[in-house]
């Protein structure tokens, strides 16, 4: 009998904290993801004559870890035929007053005539693989050249690493 009112009593005080729970404790829900800029509304510095820019891919991330995401946007001239070279920016937030994102940061200027791809954010790292071309007489559709590159946030710039050429080690 001794057992069976010590269980009872145990019983009840257990289901009486579960009840009463934690004084002061309330659950917060996680804060939501903020979106990053707008990669659409950005202005690029790119001159494509007659044609439009076209967003190809882009990656929202918090490189610096600050709470306020960035977004990396790849871009190439709307050419309609071809493989146009590929630009990569670094977009920030609006500056005051200002309604289209800032290109803070070049990464890949179009002028190094590059296609990029597997575009992809991990913590503080932007990474892609740029695709080139040897010489003028290879065909724009088979770049004949790779690389994979990323940048890292480190003492608060971006820092270009560039993987080893394939076949070099």
């Amino acid at each position: 009998m001794h057992w069976i009112t010590t269980a009872a009593a145990l019983a009840a005080l257990t289901a009486t904290a579960a009840w009463l729970g934690p004084g002061g404790a309330a659950a917060e829900p996680p804060a939501a993801p903020v979106a990053g800029p707008d990669p659409a509304a950005a202005d690029y510095p790119v001159d494509c004559g007659p044609y439009g820019i076209t967003v190809t891919d882009h990656l929202t991330v918090d490189l610096d870890g600050d709470g306020v995401a960035e977004t990396v946007a790849a871009v190439h001239c709307d050419a309609g035929a071809g493989t146009p070279p590929h630009g990569l920016y670094l977009l920030t937030a609006p500056a005051r007053g200002e309604s289209a994102p800032r290109v803070a940061l070049t990464l890949v200027d179009p002028a190094e005539g590059m296609t990029l791809e597997n575009l992809a954010a991990r913590g503080g790292t932007v990474s892609v693989r740029l695709l080139g071309y040897s010489s003028p007489d290879v065909p724009r559709s088979a770049p004949d050249q790779r690389r994979d590159v990323s940048w890292e946030w480190t003492d608060g710039t971006l820092a270009l690493r560039a993987a080893p050429p394939p076949g070099s080690y």
